[in-house]
């Protein structure tokens, strides 16, 4: 079966096509290469034996997603990475995000929607609970206004599929709730490759273990919790990408029990900001330079998910210890700075 991953070359997208092909499946990638690098190709043959096709192609252009869809009519499955990313960015560029993250998924929608089958997987966010009103957080929970573009875009993403699986019986489609991404594949062959100041959490500590920053700021220590920082469930991007692959088994296989369901992806164990540095110094043996400063603006206090109806209904469940992702974290670090 052939399977489209736009974004395939990013963090999440090239560990999917890693698991997709170590199951058997034909993969087409289609990214734009403005967050990532064509090199990462040489990391998914390394790993999986196989090199997958690619294209190079920006999807606001609506007459080259028609001609993709026209030239590969043989698509089953799409798996959606393809967005920008970054919520401090989409605060400063709103329109970007806009365009990017909603116009392509149009543009993807249309094409699907003229097939006599088609299954889609959407790459969303646990952004679009906000400040959820209790942990865990359930698919249930209510979504809130969104605290930035980047998460507006994820909530209104959801929206558009909803709305055109109800009228588009042959559509099939999953969102997936992901919470915080990290770590690498266990060969270090590919991993999170930041391009510029990571937005991110675990690349600012590993860049900064191993010298590259001077030091961690860690946004705030006067939060309701624990330890007085934030907390958040982080997964390891393997668990994550295999729950890709199930989701899109689920839907060509028809175990689904509607044509559009969402599912939270999670460790279901929620980790402080200071237990994250923590399990750096203890895999690395390093001490982390780090100062606590004034909180950051749109920053939540907790998320972690509830992973009940991942773990019952999907059939997937996360394997990884946050040791064992910051291990790797750290085992690629070293690797891509040698």
């Amino acid at each position: 079966m052939k399977v489209l991953v736009t974004g395939g070359l990013g963090f999440i997208g090239s560990h999917t096509v890693v698991e997709l092909q170590n199951k058997g499946f034909e993969v087409v990638i289609i990214d734009d290469l403005s967050n990532s690098s064509e090199e990462v190709l040489n990391g998914i043959v390394a790993i999986t034996g196989k090199k997958p096709e690619f294209e190079k192609l920006d999807l606001k252009e609506k007459s080259k997603v028609e001609d993709f869809f026209k030239k590969h009519t043989d698509i089953s499955g799409v798996i959606h990475f393809a967005a920008s990313k970054a919520v401090g960015e989409s605060v400063e560029k709103p329109l970007l995000y806009y365009e990017n993250n909603i116009s392509t998924l149009v543009y993807i929608l249309k094409e699907l929607s003229k097939k006599d089958k088609a299954s889609f997987i959407f790459s969303s966010s646990c952004t679009v609970y906000g400040q959820a009103d209790k942990m865990p957080i359930t698919e249930d929970a209510p979504v809130k206004t969104a605290e930035s573009p980047y998460g507006n875009t994820k909530q209104i993403g959801e929206e558009i599929i909803s709305e055109t699986c109800k009228v588009t019986p042959t559509l099939n489609a999953i969102a997936l709730r992901y919470f915080n991404p990290m770590g690498a594949h266990p060969s270090a062959e590919i991993g999170e490759l930041p391009i510029g100041v990571p937005q991110n959490l675990v690349p600012f500590i590993t860049q900064t273990g191993i010298g590259m920053r001077k030091e961690l700021s860690v946004f705030g220590g006067d939060y309701p919790t624990t330890d007085g920082t934030c907390i958040r469930d982080y997964i390891h991007v393997v668990d994550l990408a295999k729950a890709h692959v199930i989701a899109l088994q689920r839907l060509l296989e028809e175990k689904n029990n509607a044509n559009y369901e969402v599912f939270n992806l999670g460790t279901g164990t929620g980790s402080s900001v200071l237990e994250a540095i923590k399990s750096f110094e203890k895999v690395s043996g390093k001490k982390l330079n780090y100062k606590i400063v004034d909180r950051r603006p749109g920053d939540i206090t907790a998320a972690y998910a509830s992973t009940d109806k991942a773990n019952n209904v999907l059939g997937w469940k996360a394997a990884s210890t946050l040791d064992e992702a910051m291990k790797s974290a750290w085992d690629w670090e070293q690797k891509i700075r040698k």
